[in-house]
């Protein structure tokens, strides 16, 4: 089944890599969507595909090197019509 989610994660994840690993594990399990930092020092997250893939896509992300993932807020989203994950 498809899903949608929107996260918000608080961390050491600003200028440590973590939008290029989740683009990375995006594209290597077959996700879309996008990764963007935000002004406050947390990265926004909407994560699109199969639910158990999307399940695992943080975990994935937080065994970068220098990442620490301290918090996420999570939201559940309409599936929508998109081909590819972004960084931006």
């Amino acid at each position: 089944m498809l899903v949608r989610k929107h996260y918000y994660v608080s961390g050491r994840v600003q200028g440590v890599g973590f939008r290029y690993r989740a683009y990375y594990t995006a594209k290597n399990l077959g996700l879309t969507g996008y990764a963007i930092n935000l002004s406050d020092g947390r990265v926004e997250l909407e994560v699109q595909g199969e639910e158990s893939l999307v399940r695992d896509f943080l975990g994935n992300v937080e065994e970068g090197s220098f990442i620490h993932i301290d918090s996420i807020e999570s939201y559940d989203m309409e599936v929508q019509e998109e081909r590819k994950f972004y960084i931006d």
